[in-house]
């Protein structure tokens, strides 16, 4: 783990006030460390800075039972662009760590070269002063540079210096006088000077005086100058000025051109980091605009600081990142098709047959009250279960289903259900497991690394995520922004190896007359994204075929009935398929008593049919030829396939054509009355939650106006609204 001496390196104490400087001193404490640490640290502070205060103050921390620890610390660091590398040993991944590919290594230093440094013979450091200033300032740019040192126990140290000249009045004076000492002032020969690296105020020498945040200060002395050299070469840094120091480190300027000094600090983060990556262990002190450099044309120590080099590597910090993250993308090389060609890889193996692939993307698309989470779980059953969904026979194996939308025990209770209503035995429960998110979900590109840690030595061959409107980052009509958000999608599926399957709403409007990757709400994106696009439509059931499945629904109980009283053998294939014969028959063979539950279970079975509803799945798909149209009723909770085939020719919602609908106009009123009536009591029975439905739910049921549905509830004998809940009314006899 990162020292907590190393982290405070990136908090300057002169942008602390005095509260934040207290707190350091109490998490040093806290965390182990002596006085000396923070005297040290609080030393950079040269305004404030006074000594024996640090002492005096830690002598007077006791303890707490609300310490501040060293996490105050590394949120204060966080705050100020600093951001632990996850390549330290030991670094623990937090909860909203994001994983990604973060090398940037461009240099093998196990094959570098030094790069020798030539050392001027005829020097001129007139010509070396001016050329850095002309370089790095504009005329009327305000600089702060230092001649003057102070003894620090031996060791020379500079002043704050000048800090109100601007460049063009000194660069008249060096020009005048051909002479560094006459224009700036005599400095100490064995100590050199210095210069800062950006403009200032005018006021004074602190972070906060930084007018124009456009350099920053690479500096190196634990390896040798030459190798320093190469790897700032190597780097391509975009670098402005190469200075030698004139002992064991080059200084290189590098362009930054920050907008502002939040975005210096992360700019100056980034450089660091990938200097360190490539071997040039920076001086972490440097980080802060207002940093003193090494002024070229003076003597330091009997050497000569001197300047090396002007406009190298890339032209501006812009080029230079991209240029590292193209680099260092995770991207592979192209690949010549001869090579491949008679040793083709395999293909992935089918989890869906003839729809989906393991390791690919699919989406099931549909509007309101589709059932479209009941699918998913229909799905997870199966490919748990090894058996068929909607026809398509599953691989078996492991399945994780994300919840972002139930409570937990809906959820649970809803996977119990579809087991049941399938008639499924829970044989392979164990390769379900579901993640309930309910009110704790984040942005996919949050979720996508959480998810990816938790899943990563669990085996899964898919993971279902529903619904995805719970989790979409950005503006889901932009394309780019979706793009970026299906992206997460792919990251789950090549880390892990599994399939990802998810769910989405389709648009307002009529969608029967549109192709059913245009359904989709939101951008095309979202439908040309994933490998296999699955489209629910509602059918539009004619009243003809309601009527006939009615009949067959009411067959089928008598027939039950006078088949176990051992009375069926009496009527022929023609009366056994005649609703009125049936009851009729019924109603001669049983007594009172056994023909009233006959007469419940008919009401029975009658309510649950109110409630059915017929879709239709298209597709399209990336992987596999298309396939025709299936067809289901929707029997809450499961959807069952027609494999009778009497839903082939129902018209999808919205396709109605217009001599139907003129027909349906020409409808008798009391006609139109007793379908509205039905209409309510089918609504009732599907949408019904312990007796009681919402005017809110109708309306989104019919896609009616508030006042249209009042009206059909005050319209209907049975029925009451009371507070915005329907409810039936309750009979007296």
């Amino acid at each position: 783990m990162t020292d907590i001496k190393e982290i405070l390196e990136y908090i300057d104490p002169s942008d602390c006030n005095y509260q934040e400087w207290v707190n350091v001193g109490m998490a040093l404490k806290y965390e182990g460390y002596t006085a000396v640490d923070w005297d040290d640290w609080s030393a950079r502070d040269g305004d404030r800075y006074h000594a024996g205060e640090c002492l005096k103050k830690w002598n007077s921390f006791e303890g707490s039972s609300n310490p501040v620890t060293g996490g105050t610390i590394v949120q204060m660091a966080r705050d100020r662009g600093w951001s632990p590398a996850s390549s330290e040993p030991g670094y623990l991944l937090d909860w909203d760590s994001v994983i990604q590919r973060d090398d940037y290594l461009v240099i093998d230093k196990g094959w570098l070269e030094g790069r020798e440094i030539q050392e001027p013979v005829n020097w001129d450091p007139v010509r070396d002063l001016t050329t850095y200033l002309e370089t790095l300032f504009e005329p009327d740019d305000i600089i702060g540079y230092v001649t003057r040192t102070f003894d620090d126990e031996g060791t020379l140290k500079p002043t704050k210096g000048v800090w109100t000249r601007s460049v063009g009045n000194l660069l008249t004076d060096i020009k005048k006088h051909h002479s560094i000492e006459n224009a700036l002032g005599d400095y100490n020969p064995e100590a050199g000077a210095w210069i800062r690296i950006n403009p200032l105020d005018g006021k004074g020498v602190k972070d906060f005086n930084v007018t124009d945040f456009r350099y920053a200060l690479v500096e190196s002395d634990n390896i040798d100058v030459e190798k320093q050299n190469a790897i700032i070469h190597e780097l391509e840094l975009p670098v402005a000025c190469l200075v030698f120091s004139g002992r064991k480190s080059i200084h290189a300027i590098v362009k930054i051109n920050a907008a502002d000094h939040a975005e210096y600090r992360k700019r100056v983060d980034f450089l660091f980091k990938v200097c360190e990556k490539n071997g040039l262990a920076v001086d972490l002190s440097n980080k802060n605009p207002s940093r003193l450099s090494r002024m070229p044309g003076v003597i330091r120590a009997g050497r000569k600081q001197f300047l090396m080099e002007t406009n190298i590597g890339k032209s501006n910090w812009d080029e230079w990142r991209e240029w590292i993250e193209a680099v260092n993308d995770d991207l592979p090389d192209p690949e010549p098709l001869e090579a491949v060609w008679d040793n083709l890889p395999a293909l992935a193996a089918p989890l869906i047959d003839g729809v989906l692939r393991q390791g690919h993307k699919m989406l099931l698309a549909g509007p309101s009250k589709a059932g479209k989470s009941f699918s998913l779980i229909e799905l997870c059953v199966a490919i748990a279960e090894g058996t068929s969904w909607f026809g398509w026979p599953c691989t078996r194996g492991r399945v994780l289903y994300v919840n972002l939308e139930l409570d937990r025990a809906s959820c649970l209770h809803r996977f119990k259900d579809v087991y049941q209503a399938l008639g499924i035995k829970p044989e392979h429960l164990q390769n379900i497991d579901i993640w309930n998110l309910r009110g704790r979900s984040v942005p996919m590109d949050k979720l996508a690394p959480k998810l990816i840690r938790r899943a990563a030595k669990k085996d899964y061959i898919a993971i279902v995520i529903d619904p995805i409107y719970k989790v979409i980052t950005g503006d889901e009509n932009s394309a780019d922004q979706m793009a970026n958000f299906c992206n997460q999608f792919d990251k789950v599926c090549t880390e892990l190896g599994v399939a990802v399957i998810y769910c989405h709403h389709h648009s307002k409007g009529s969608q029967g007359s549109k192709r059913s990757m245009d359904r989709a709400s939101g951008s095309g994106v979202f439908a040309r994204d994933p490998d296999a696009l699955l489209d629910l439509i509602e059918l539009d059931l004619p009243e003809s075929l309601q009527k006939q499945q009615d009949d067959q629904m009411v067959c089928q109980v008598c027939k039950d009935y006078l088949q176990r009283a051992g009375q069926l053998y009496k009527l022929s294939q023609d009366d056994q398929c005649s609703a009125s014969r049936m009851t009729q028959t019924c109603r001669e063979t049983f007594d009172d008593r056994e023909y009233q539950r006959l007469c419940d279970d008919i009401l029975a079975a009658r309510t649950a049919m109110q409630g059915r509803t017929a879709w239709r799945i298209e597709g399209t798909l990336r992987e596999f030829p298309k396939f025709a149209p299936v067809n289901l009723w929707f029997d809450y909770p499961v959807h069952h396939v027609d494999n009778v085939g009497v839903l082939a020719d129902v018209e999808p919602d919205g396709e109605t054509p217009p001599w139907k609908k003129a027909q349906e106009k020409r409808k008798p009123p009391e006609d139109k009355k007793k379908e509205r009536l039905h209409s309510l009591e089918t609504a009732y029975s599907a949408l019904s939650i312990n007796g009681e439905v919402t005017v809110k739910d109708l309306e989104e049921y019919w896609t009616l106006s508030k006042n249209a549905v009042k009206s059909r509830i005050k319209e209907h004998p049975d029925f009451e609204l009371n507070d915005g809940v329907v409810t039936r009314k309750v009979s007296v006899s």
